[in-house]
Order: structure tokens, then sequence, then C-alpha cells
């Protein structure tokens, strides 16, 4: 049902200017579901590659350096294939690298990796290239870090240190340039300080421990910096981040030095996760009793889809359909605590409709989003009724797009 909706929109709304989600009435119910949600080009091109990488290599041994995506069920069913997880996602060792030969096929994730490990599979011998998934924007973020270390910049990446991404943008980073890693706005307001020259910097090694590239001397690599992102984070929590250190280089080095000290990068967001995010806000604008967003607990990206939302009215962070348990209760991941809990009256039913919002990371399958549906429309007891919905709203969505087709 989602991919029939979505391709209906794709066509009526061929150039995404079009961001007003699409509307479900089942009487009791209303879903209101994002324009733009789940798999992006980095996602199905990962997971068609270790689908391939299976069928290509009947006998041989298939290996994942790490998750393929942040969705639990893509990877319960790779591993069901056969597949198995050399690394898990913080870097603990699951199978040592001992254990490897030449004949072996290792499938890097959309993630990419470090540069270390890239060194390591080639010298077992194991040719990674036929199987390297990693998200060509991943790969741009990389070439804009090393662009910016070539010409004197230090890097600094906004994202979560412990992420697989980050890891692996640090240290490809690293390779040409000084890197530091900051995760958000008050580490940012911190830094700057440190590039205004307000801060002593014998204190810098405490504020930013473990998170910045050997030799990184903040007296001098402070006077030179640009910024890039994991690709995950939200578009304009990166954009207040570049204001506040161009803000700092100004007021240390003035308005028309900034060009020598502030390198003007641009925004280093993958298209889906801007589009995901955009079609969310958009969301928001839109009435709702409450939200409910899908996707892996571990998702960067859903968890900031979840943060935009639950600013506004409840929002309900669900890997799938299991966790609705009833009308009555809900079992969600709570951002805040990081803690899986249970929510009771969740699901208001009364007598003028209840208007959910939904909308999925971009690890999340489109089927994971459709058995959502049916079961929140189960509970309801208004099932019988979704079908029909999604029929009528396909048809109506047909209609437009042959009325403005000249």
């Amino acid at each position: 049902m989602v991919s029939s909706l979505k391709q209906a929109r794709r066509l009526d709304d061929q150039r995404k200017q079009d961001l007003s989600p699409t509307s479900l009435h089942l009487g009791k119910i209303q879903f209101k579901i994002a324009r733009h949600f789940g798999f992006c080009f980095g996602v199905e091109n990962a997971i068609e590659r270790a689908y391939r990488s299976l069928d290509e290599n009947p006998g041989k041994r298939v290996f994942l350096l790490s998750e393929m995506i942040h969705n639990p069920h893509v990877n319960s069913d790779l591993v069901s294939r056969g597949v198995r997880f050399i690394l898990r996602p913080d870097g603990t060792q699951i199978i040592p690298f001992k254990e490897l030969t030449p004949d072996d096929i290792v499938i890097i994730p959309a993630f990419g990796t470090t540069v270390d490990l890239f060194k390591k599979l080639n010298e077992l011998g194991i040719d990674t290239e036929p199987y390297n998934a990693t998200c060509p924007f991943v790969e741009k973020v990389w070439k804009r870090a090393e662009q910016l270390g070539t010409k004197g910049y230090t890097v600094i990446i906004h994202g979560k240190h412990s992420h697989e991404e980050t890891r692996a943008t640090f240290s490809h980073a690293r390779v040409t340039a000084r890197s530091l890693v900051i995760r958000d706005v008050p580490e940012a307001e911190r830094l700057a300080l440190y590039v205004r020259g307000v801060l002593p910097f014998e204190q810098f090694s405490t504020d930013f421990v473990g998170r910045y590239s050997e030799g990184f001397d903040p007296a001098r690599d402070l006077l030179r910096i640009g910024v890039v992102n994991q690709t995950t984070m939200l578009a304009t929590e990166t954009q207040h981040i570049s204001d506040l250190l161009r803000a700092a280089s100004i007021a240390r080095f003035g308005e028309t030095a900034v060009g020598q000290h502030f390198a003007d990068t641009r925004d280093t967001l993958c298209y889906a996760t801007s589009e995901n995010q955009d079609a969310t806000k958009a969301l928001m604008e839109h009435s709702g009793d409450l939200a409910v967003v899908v996707g892996g607990y571990n998702s960067s990206n859903t968890s900031h889809l979840v943060e935009l939302l639950e600013a506004r009215l409840p929002t309900y962070y669900i890997e799938d359909e299991s966790e609705i348990l009833s009308a009555t209760s809900i079992r969600h991941l709570d951002l805040r605590s990081m803690q899986v809990r249970e929510t009771d009256d969740w699901l208001p039913v009364g007598d003028s409709p209840t208007s959910i919002l939904l909308t999925a990371g971009a690890s999340c399958p489109d089927s994971l989003v459709d058995r959502v549906l049916k079961r929140i429309a189960q509970l309801a007891g208004v099932e019988e009724k979704l079908e029909p919905a999604v029929e009528l709203t396909l048809a109506s969505y047909k209609a437009a797009a042959e009325f403005s087709t000249p």
C-alpha cells in the first residue's frame, strides 16, 4: 500500500514541490503520512548489493563488516540467509580477522568504514571493491573533508562520535586534515569560545577528549576551519553550528578576513535526509493528535524525525507493529532516557476522528509501515476501511496526474 501511494505522489508531483502529507480517512482514524520517508538510494543500493553477493557466490562465505543499515528486520533477514557480521555497530569484534580468507566475501555497509579497516581487509587479500556498499553521499563527505585538508583547513565534523559513519568520516578526514568531532550546538558554542581565543587552550583536551586527531593543537588548528557532517544529522542544527563557528571566526579575525579562516562549505546532508526532514516539518503543520515514527532504535536519521515531532505532539518511536501491544498500550523508545518503555492510553478514539501523523526513517522498508497501518486500523476496528481508502486516494492522485499532463 505504502509503495503504491509513494509512486502515485511521485507521478503527481515529479518536481517534488508538494510536501503536504497523504491522507487516509478511515472513519474513527485519519492517517496523515509524510510526503517523503523510508528507503533512500544509499540504503537501497546497499541492500541490493548484499542480496546480489549471496546470489553470485554460492558456496562461499559472505560476511558483513557491520550492520548493513540500522534496521533489525533487514539485518535479521540477511543473517537468516547465511550472512555473518564481523563487527558490532560499536566496533566490537565478533569474528576475528584471522579467520577470514581471500576467498571470503566481505560487504562494506552503507555507512562505509575506516581507512584502517579498508587496509586490514586488503592485507588479508580480500577484494572489497565489488562489495563496497558505501553510500555515495557518505563518500561525498569524505571528499569534501579531503578538499578542506589539502587547503590547510581543520575539519569540524558534526556527528555522533560513536556512530559508524562518523568514525569512518573522522578516519578519512584525518588523512589530510586535523579533525574534530562535535555532537551538538552546546559543544559548538564551547568550541566557538576556543576559536575566539576566549578560553585557555589548556582546557581543550578535557572538553573534547577522544574526539580530535593525533597532534591536534587548538592554538594552531582552530585558525582555519570548515564544517562537514554525518549525513543523517538535523540540517537546521548543522547550519546553526556552521553559523556559530563562522561568527566566532569573524569576531576574532574580522569580516573582511573571514574567508581566510572559515571555509564556505555547502551542506553535506544527503538528499533523502533533507527531504525526510522537510516532509516531517510539513507534516507537523497539519493538525494531529499523535505521531508514530517507524525505524530502528539505533537509527540516527529516524531519531531526528522523532525529535522534530515530539516538540509538537505525543510521539511514539517504534521498530515495528509488534510494539503496538493493544489499543491502550504501546512500547516505544524514549529518546531522553534511551530506554524502551510502555505508555498507556496512547490511542484516543472518541466521537471525532483521531488524527495520526506517520513517517519512517531512511532505513525502514515500506512493508513495515504497511504493517503498522494495518495494526492500528485493526485495533481501532476499521481494518476493513484501510484498503478502500488507499484505493480511493490512489485514484485521486492518478486523476490529478492525468489532468495536469499536457
